[in-house]
This record gives C-alpha cells, sequence and structure tokens, in this order.
C-alpha cells in the first residue's frame, strides 16, 4: 500500500486503454482483499478523465459488489450520462475477470455561486490531543501489527475517541466517533488530486463507528466487516493534505448491517464534504 502522499497519488493515476476505458495499478500489499477507497479513488480519476477541467465533483455514490483481487488490475469503463451547461454525469463499472466488481456514479458541476449555511463544527482538541492511528495498531498486540501499520503510512490519522469510552459526551448518539485525518506529505493544487486521496481515506475507520456501543471493534476475531456502499457530498474546496476533522454517527445497525454519516471540518470550521456508507458487520 502507498506510504507517502506521492506515492498514494501514483496508485490512482490510471492507464487509458481506448475512449472512457482505463486500467488501475495495484500497489504491493499484504491484505487479501482490495481496500474499498482504492477501487472508489481510481473509478472518481476515471470519470474526471472524462470531463473538461472546469467541472468539479460535487457527489459520488457507489456500491461494492464483489471483492477485488489484488493479483490482477482492475478495468475502469466510464459511460457519459449527461453533458450539460452546469452539471455533468458518469457512470463508472470497475471490472475483474470479466465481472463488475463496483459501481460510481458522479456528478459534476462547474462552480458558481449561491446560498450558503452550514452546521457548526463540533468543539474538539487539536490534532496532537489524539492517539496516531499507526501506534493504535501497533498497541493492539497483534502479530501483523508493524506491517498493518506499513499498510496505512500514507495516512495521517490521529483518533480522539468515542462515545463509548466517555470522550464525547453525546447521549442522543449512542454511535459516535472522531478523529483527525490527512494525507501524509505534500500534494499539488490540483482539487481533482484532493478529492481523489480524500476519497480514497474516506473508506477508513467508519464502520467502526458502528461498533462503538458494542465492545467490539474492525479487528476483534470472529468480525466480518466489509464496504457494501459509499456516498461523498463535496461542499467547500478543501486540502485532503491539511487537517480535515471526520465526525462519525452511526443512527443504526441491524440485520447484520450498519448505517454511518460523517462530517468533514477544515481547521477553520468549514464544512467541507458529507460521507454515508453502510457496511456489512457481522459477527461469526
Amino acid at each position: 500500500m502507498p506510504s507517502s502522499a506521492g506515492e498514494l497519488v501514483e496508485l490512482l493515476d490510471l492507464e487509458q486503454l481506448d475512449v472512457d476505458l482505463f486500467r488501475g495499478r495495484q500497489p504491493e500489499t499484504r491484505r487479501q482483499r482490495v481496500f474499498g477507497g482504492q477501487v472508489a479513488a481510481q473509478a472518481l480519476i476515471a470519470a474526471v478523465r472524462t470531463i473538461e477541467e472546469d467541472y468539479l465533483p460535487h457527489s459520488m455514490h457507489s456500491y461494492f459488489l464483489r471483492p477485488g483481487d489484488y493479483s490482477v488490475p482492475i478495468i475502469y469503463d466510464v459511460e457519459r450520462l449527461r453533458e450539460g451547461r452546469s452539471f455533468g454525469t458518469r457512470r463508472v463499472v470497475a471490472r475483474q475477470h470479466g465481472r463488475p466488481i463496483y459501481f460510481q456514479t458522479v456528478n459534476f458541476q462547474r462552480p458558481e455561486g449561491g446560498f450558503e449555511h452550514q452546521d457548526v463544527m463540533p468543539e474538539v482538541g487539536p490534532p496532537e490531543s489524539g492517539i496516531d492511528f499507526i501506534d493504535l495498531i501497533r498497541s493492539g498486540g497483534r502479530e501483523e501489527g508493524e506491517a498493518l501499520a506499513a499498510e496505512w503510512s500514507a495516512l495521517d490519522v490521529r483518533y480522539l475517541g468515542n462515545s463509548s469510552t466517555g470522550h464525547i459526551d453525546d447521549p442522543l448518539h449512542p454511535a459516535r466517533a472522531q478523529a483527525w485525518v490527512r494525507v501524509r506529505g505534500d500534494l499539488t493544487d490540483d482539487p481533482h488530486e484532493h478529492m481523489a486521496t480524500f476519497t480514497y481515506a474516506s473508506d477508513m475507520t467508519l464502520l467502526g463507528a458502528a461498533l462503538v456501543p458494542h465492545g467490539v471493534t474492525i479487528g476483534t476475531p470472529g468480525m466480518q466487516v466489509a464496504s457494501l456502499d459509499h456516498s461523498i457530498w463535496f461542499h467547500r474546496p478543501f486540502r485532503a493534505d491539511q487537517w480535515w476533522l471526520y465526525d462519525q454517527t452511526s443512527p443504526s445497525a441491524s440485520g447484520a448491517r450498519g448505517l454511518v454519516l460523517a462530517r468533514v471540518f477544515d481547521t477553520n470550521g468549514r464544512l467541507v464534504a458529507s460521507v454515508a456508507q453502510e457496511g456489512l458487520i457481522r459477527q461469526r
């Protein structure tokens, strides 16, 4: 897996095979299944490559259909659904072994002004007050701790705590978790690069929030956890290589599925994105 901003950008760069047809890279990894954030981010880049540069993604909605295989490349096939003066829409199918593994629909918009309002950012400590995610992995006592830490070293994640540990006082939301996140290293000023690397990072930690009230974690033996769908709304421009607060709440878990909603704030308190994901949280 990438260990720096440069390696992450390189991973998300695609080879064009034909008109609207692309091939994605695969990283060196010990993981058995392709990380969902990688597929989502590469699909977003494929969609971006088929539309004029002044259009920016404002939302993406996607479904994970089958586990990805790291041993073969992923092919991304883009369909141009809409070409408007203000908005454009793309649908991307990711395939391996001749079968779809992931669907993504992306809506683009030319930037324009309009009404403005947003939620107020919650009061939290600075990134320095959080627990380094890499240290958290290493302290878990698992034999593969060092290897797992290396897998995620492209991202700087500082875990602030959750509602079950008493770090968040929120009786209305018993399943809530917060973390500061940024890409480790410097990105260019290309807004698509920031959106794609954010998309990669956005698939991390979410389903953990759905497990907060139940006394288990994603790493608990016997837990089967997998993303089923993933949506992002990009509200305002921001840099993925600068700290952003990932404020996650799970309003419901049932039927071996957990739903997580997240608000994303920059350090100035601007609400820059919202994320929603439902995933499998099955205890064997």
